[in-house]
């Protein structure tokens, strides 16, 4: 029988141990009767807050773009996550004087 891949890594390599799943790649193991949510999925900010679409973020980190620099404290309005990231960018946003700027879910707060 075909076990799921790990939520975790993502690893085929799972195997059964009595009424546990166990990926031998990151030690994870998992109920196997429990359905697990799709955790990986969810986007973070710096804090560990989650993320969702129309929500207003603030820069924590100065950030250099092309000559210009986004200054810590810089407000995003109407931010968009994305499914795929871009170059590890994985929320689009609007900044006032840069217009719409992919950015780091790292480099933001709420």
């Amino acid at each position: 029988m075909p076990y799921p891949a790990c939520p975790k890594c993502g690893s085929e390599f799972t195997y059964e141990d009595g009424n546990m799943l166990v990926c031998p790649m990151c030690f994870n193991e998992w109920n196997s009767d429990v359905e697990v949510e799709d955790t990986a999925s969810i986007i973070r900010d710096a804090n560990g807050n989650e993320l969702q679409d129309g929500d207003n973020v603030v820069v924590i980190k100065d950030l250099k773009l092309g000559g210009n620099t986004i200054k810590q404290g810089s407000k995003a309005k109407s931010i968009r996550l994305l499914d795929v990231p871009v170059n590890g960018h994985d929320v689009e946003a609007r900044v006032d004087g840069f217009g719409t700027i992919y950015l780091k879910s790292s480099l933001v707060k709420k």
